[in-house]
């Protein structure tokens, strides 16, 4: 399984919105990519800190394919709602540890 971790920092007087655009267009365009298993989002309690939104991939391939085909259009999408530009960075996870979780998935 593979994470792609993102961090930015949203325009806070517009998080209800951010959310309602993530929910209504970025979810659809990700539950249709091959190998998506989940995104989890992730507010600071600090509110000037960055957002990290992790999704979960069962291939690194998977991950990259959605990062060269959709991605660029779900940043566009995103770009009004953000005061950040967005980063990120690919991490294995390791499933032997979190064995409940991946008992989870694949339920």
């Amino acid at each position: 399984m593979f994470a792609r971790i993102l961090e930015f920092v949203p325009k806070l007087e517009k998080k209800e919105e951010f959310i309602k655009v993530v929910k209504n267009e970025i979810l659809p365009i990700l539950k249709k990519q091959t190998g998506f298993l989940e995104v989890l989002p992730f507010f600071p309690e600090i509110k000037t800190d960055k957002v990290l939104t992790v999704s979960l991939w069962t291939e690194k391939r998977y991950a990259e394919a959605y990062e060269r085909e959709w991605f660029p259009k779900v940043e566009q999408i995103l770009r009004p709602y953000l005061t950040t530009p967005i980063s990120f960075k690919y991490y294995m996870v390791e499933t032997t540890l979190c064995e409940h979780f991946e008992k989870a998935m694949v339920a």
